[in-house]
């Protein structure tokens, strides 16, 4: 039995690091959640980034994705609230540095966050206010934990970072994608590309948004990400820069970011 139709997983992906991932599933979420969805972040980098800058404390963690990667929780019981109403993270801890290891003759290795999401789903579809999105988190590498949520996923979004090497690294990318989806999860869709930290003064910035726009065509959003030093300063404060700074010009990016991905959804389901 797959997810609920209404359920929609999407993971944040790039094998590069250092372009905004983990900014943009914080403060997409974030977003998604102040327009009235109701949003999970599954934090599934060993760092944590994800979990700190939505304030969960690591000593807090008592359980983890690394709980539910090695089958001994699920998701419903390691996820928490966050301060934003409407947004839930499962934190990752370093546990999850090991956990290739402990599960690599498994059969099920690459399938466990699926089932995870399903058994999670299931749980949670009854209620009166049921989830609507799911967001990875994943490690700037393809390990079998970003494995885990290629085949979780019914799509992907890519921030690109705009600079010099973007289209070589999305090149990477999406070839790794197309193995996925080839071997493991034939669903799997492009939901999207954004382009992260565009600073307009920069001729070079410029250049690479209008090659990714002639490289991917309309799956480039239209919503740029700008550099912007609120979004840096709002993950040292344990907040989405929505909560930070709601008037700077990177929490008004991601809120039109938001409502972009939904206007997507609603076509990709129309269809």
């Amino acid at each position: 039995m797959g997810t609920p139709a209404n359920l929609r997983v999407i993971v944040l992906a790039n094998q590069k690091g250092g372009v905004g991932k983990t900014t943009t599933a914080i403060n997409l979420g974030t977003a998604l959640a102040a327009i009235g969805e109701k949003v999970l972040i599954i934090d599934l980098d060993p760092q944590g980034n994800a979990s700190t800058g939505l304030g969960i404390d690591r000593q807090s963690r008592k359980v983890s994705t690394y709980d539910v990667m090695v089958g001994e929780k699920g998701l419903l019981e390691v996820s928490r609230p966050t301060s934003v109403p409407r947004l839930f993270v499962a934190p990752s801890t370093l546990d999850l540095l090991g956990v290739e290891l402990e599960i690599a003759a498994d059969k099920d290795r690459a399938h466990r966050m699926k089932n995870a999401i399903r058994d999670f789903a299931l749980a949670t579809e009854g209620t009166d206010d049921p989830f609507t999105y799911v967001l990875f988190d994943c490690p700037p590498s393809l390990n079998l934990l970003t494995v885990n949520a290629l085949v979780a996923s019914d799509s992907v979004l890519v921030p690109l970072q705009c600079e010099f090497f973007a289209l070589e690294g999305l090149s990477q990318l999406l070839s790794t994608i197309d193995q996925v989806k080839r071997a493991l999860n034939p669903e799997l869709a492009i939901h999207g590309v954004v382009l992260t930290m565009f600073d307009p003064r920069n001729n070079l910035a410029t250049q690479v948004v209008a090659d990714v726009r002639k490289f991917m065509g309309d799956k480039v959003y239209d919503t740029i990400i700008p550099r912007n030093v609120r979004i840096s300063e709002a993950p040292s404060h344990g907040k989405p820069v929505l909560l930070y700074d709601l008037k700077c010009a990177g929490s008004q990016a991601y809120l039109k970011l938001a409502s972009e991905v939904i206007q997507r959804e609603r076509r990709l389901r129309a269809a």
